[in-house]
């Protein structure tokens, strides 16, 4: 039996089911823009992460999550072989709802718990020469939309509209522990391509795209298709990327127009390939229509790219594409 993270807190255990933390069409309470303040502020802040363990290297390596539920909960995800994109293969992985009140980077049972911080490997990645700079910290004419703090904010657009193209965007979610995890609320945005096609912004750090493994612990709020990193409601990543929110984030995208012949008729799909955090999660996926509230929209060559607003301030900055 796969040893969990329960081993390596001083815990106690809740009930397997969450109540209902709030309406997810309203705010539950307080939310943070800024990690030093939240950690300041908030003692849950402090232990949400990722963690790595390792056994007396006798057993696999185990990576773990914390993720914050609100009122000193969290829900623990242990994944064998690693962290996702980082060892774990997909399978075995366990998911608790406990409370934890200490963290200790060694126990007396020969086991270490070590936190990582990770990084994408292309955080603040320059624009190349020919690049399109969409927003570098400042007003321009490429974008149109609230910036302040050096940050580009949910509900902007570009003033351009583009076709076949490789996007580079850094994102960073709020952070808001009374909204329940899956929520719709958490920090939702996107990035919607051309206005049809949106790559989800959503905080849903610590779950995985199985509704089989979740439910017995969490109650789901929206469908794993809405969640961080999916092509909304068409399809779930193929990892689960997320970095724990307050942390800037990176979507690398390339992204292929449909096309259409003279007559206005489409002769072939869009597709995409996305890489969240420098993990791909989406291998050039075709596209048959738009997703979600986009699909009721007629495709076309060349569209905006929309930084989706749906009432949460989710923050975007180094942005920059190449046309191709």
């Amino acid at each position: 039996m796969m040893k969990t993270f329960l081993s390596l807190l001083c815990v106690a255990l809740f009930g397997p089911a969450l109540a209902d933390a709030a309406d997810d069409k309203k705010p539950a309470g307080p939310l943070w823009l800024d990690p030093a303040i939240a950690a300041e502020q908030d003692a849950d802040f402090r232990q949400i992460g990722e963690y790595v363990t390792a056994i007396d290297h006798k057993e696999a390596r185990q990576g773990v999550r914390v993720a914050g539920l609100g009122g000193g909960q969290f829900l623990v995800s242990t994944y064998m072989g690693g962290l996702p994109g980082a060892g774990w293969d997909g399978s075995d992985a366990a998911f608790e709802v406990m409370a934890v009140t200490e963290v200790e980077e060694k126990t007396g049972d020969g086991e270490l718990l070590m936190r990582v911080v990770r990084e994408s490997p292309t955080l603040g990645k320059k624009a190349p020469e020919g690049a399109v700079v969409l927003f570098a910290g400042e007003e321009n004419d490429k974008v149109k939309g609230e910036i302040k703090d050096g940050s580009l904010w949910a509900g902007s657009q570009t003033t351009g509209e583009y076709g076949n193209f490789h996007l580079h965007v850094e994102f960073r979610l709020p952070y808001k522990p009374q909204t329940p995890l899956s929520s719709q609320d958490r920090g939702n945005s996107g990035l919607y391509l051309q206005n049809r096609y949106e790559v989800q912004v959503l905080d849903t750090f610590g779950l995985v795209f199985d509704r089989e493994l979740l439910e017995p612990v969490l109650e789901l709020k929206s469908d794993p298709k809405q969640w961080c990193g999916c092509l909304y409601k068409f399809k779930a990543a193929d990892v689960p990327m997320s970095l724990p929110p307050l942390t800037w984030q990176t979507y690398d995208i390339d992204f292929t127009a449909p096309t259409f012949d003279a007559a206005g008729e489409k002769t072939a799909n869009a597709r995409i390939t996305v890489v969240h955090n420098g993990v791909k999660i989406h291998d050039d996926v075709e596209l048959p229509k738009g997703t979600g509230a986009g699909g009721t929209r007629p495709e076309v060559a060349r569209g905006p790219i929309l930084f989706q607003g749906h009432g949460n301030p989710t923050a975007f900055r180094n942005v920059w594409l190449i046309e191709k």
